[in-house]
């Protein structure tokens, strides 16, 4: 069957009844979690992964695709009307988003935000559908040493490319990695720093250890910062829809920030933000008015949100096909399948073919939901920007902890969220990344189990990991992976990859 025949199947099975409805409530959960401030994607995904543990695999993931999508818009919402982006690549956003809605053209900015995520989701899913099954029939040829290297390439990419210090990031991975090791070895049966507590036979539950470092730990760092002085919430004067001028300085924005932003979210050291700052750049030099930017330039919104949403679609490329976490938000998206004992790949593709396809066809009708949901309740987004910042923090510390002992009816567990909890603040507190540490616990038993049927295949030989050229390619780009950013970070580029490093937490 074609890509084309493979994707209708998919629209029919999300255009079921219940699970359109299971994408309404993931889009309307993930945008009113993610216009509250302070609050990016991967921190949406943590809080909102306990209310899909309910429901059947395919209605799970067809609603995380929607708080995915939707935790992403929520946050355009937020910088343009209380200049807070939630995520570093909303900085842009708010850059020139935020000038508009203080002018009084507010309206028009959400609009060519909501629809240049429109667009932008649109053809970059497209995009995914037809290039995702190329990328699965290269990986079908991965051997193990193979999946080997393209997990020390994810590892080093998640650790090493982002933040201030290729260092702090390896010491957060490896602290992932000795997590991973807890439980029972998958070859011999026995044990591993259980340390006699029969709870942690099964391991550490990745989705208690998400939403603990993500929720619980980045709540606790932003509550922490203590009181400042109250933000000004710019209120949307006028229509909300744009003029015919807005329109023509648009649409061309959209899909240059579509076609930058999609290749780079691809890339496993890609990231958002670097998709918006090129496309912010782009468009300034390409603006027939570029004394307007600074001061509330049209294209200044419309290509970085099209390059923002593109990319987000564009990350979920390598983790279907290769089942590589590039960000933070990808990694409690690959424990959301984990969930249901399911390991994205090119074999998820052959062997539930009517689950990633229905995946994949959601993300279109979640997209077109986003369109019609968000324009007619602005006034509601504006409204939730208005909660007080003592019982957002309540609530969400609240919600995350209903959410885990409903899905893990268990005191053990409850301590293990509060523990990490207080781990990931005290990371965050000394600059720790937090991604790295859940990457780690994700991959690090299927680096190990491919390790280990390398080296059993090889005799023993660890000279076996180097000479195919694939594993090759792979471990050449992740010593480049770990190199380059210590290069650029001693020619003074450091700050650049540190406020890139802000989506990854």
């Amino acid at each position: 069957m074609s890509t084309f025949d493979f994707l209708l199947q998919g629209l029919a099975a999300a255009m079921l009844p219940m699970n359109l409805f299971y994408a309404l409530v993931g889009v309307t959960l993930g945008t009113m979690v993610g216009v509250l401030p302070g609050i990016g994607p991967a921190t949406t995904v943590a809080l909102l992964l306990p209310v899909t543990y309910q429901l059947d695999a395919t209605g799970s993931l067809i609603m995380f695709a929607g708080i995915y999508y939707g935790g992403m818009y929520g946050g355009s919402t937020t910088s343009i009307l209380l200049n807070t982006p939630g995520e570093s690549a909303s900085i842009v956003t708010a850059l020139e988003g935020n000038k508009m809605a203080r002018a009084g053209r507010g309206g028009p900015a959400l609009a060519t935000a909501a629809i240049g995520s429109f667009v932008a989701g649109l053809i970059a899913t497209l995009a995914l559908a037809f290039i995702a099954p190329y990328i699965v029939k290269i990986a079908l040829v991965f051997g193990p040493r193979e999946y080997f290297a393209l997990m020390v390439l994810a590892f080093i990419t998640v650790s090493s490319a982002f933040g201030d210090s290729t260092l702090r990031g390896l010491t957060s991975l490896f602290i992932g990695l000795a997590l991973s090791l807890v439980g029972i070895d998958q070859l011999t049966g026995q044990s591993r720093l259980s340390f006699g507590v029969p709870d942690l036979l099964d391991g550490i539950e990745v989705t208690t250890m998400a939403v603990a470092m993500f929720a619980i730990g980045e709540t606790l760092f932003i509550a922490a910062q203590g009181a400042t002085a109250p933000d000004k919430i710019e209120a949307v004067k006028g229509s909300v829809w744009m003029t015919g001028q807005d329109w023509a300085r648009s649409w061309k924005a959209w899909l240059r920030g579509t076609l930058i932003g999609f290749p780079i979210g691809a890339m496993p050291a890609g990231g958002a933000e670097i998709g918006t700052f090129l496309s912010y750049a782009t468009e300034k030099r390409l603006s027939k008015h570029p004394e307007e930017f600074g001061h509330g330039a049209i294209e200044g919104v419309a290509g970085p949100e099209a390059a923002n949403n593109a990319s987000a679609a564009g990350t979920l490329v390598p983790l279907l096909t290769l089942g590589l976490p590039t960000s933070a938000t990808a990694a409690i998206m690959l424990a959301g399948f984990q969930q249901y004992g399911l390991q994205p790949g090119p074999l998820l593709f052959a062997t539930n073919p009517q689950l990633v396809w229905g995946l994949i066809a959601s993300l279109l009708i979640a997209n077109l939901m986003l369109l019609v949901l968000n324009l007619p309740l602005v006034g509601l987004w504006v409204r939730l920007l208005t909660i007080p910042k003592p019982w957002l923090y309540a609530g969400i510390l609240l919600f995350a902890t209903l959410g885990t002992i409903g899905a893990n009816p268990s005191v053990f567990e409850l301590g293990m969220l509060l523990l990490f909890g207080l781990v990931a603040y005290g990371m965050r507190v000394f600059g720790y990344p937090i991604a790295p540490v859940i990457v780690g616990l994700i991959l690090g038993p299927l680096a190990e189990q491919q390790l280990r049927r390398a080296l059993s295949i090889a005799q023993g030989d660890i000279m076996t990991l180097f000479q195919s050229p694939i594993a090759a390619v792979l471990l050449i780009l992740a010593a480049l992976a770990l190199i380059v950013p210590l290069i650029l970070r001693s020619r003074g580029r450091g700050d650049v990859l540190t406020q890139m490093a802000a989506s990854e937490d």
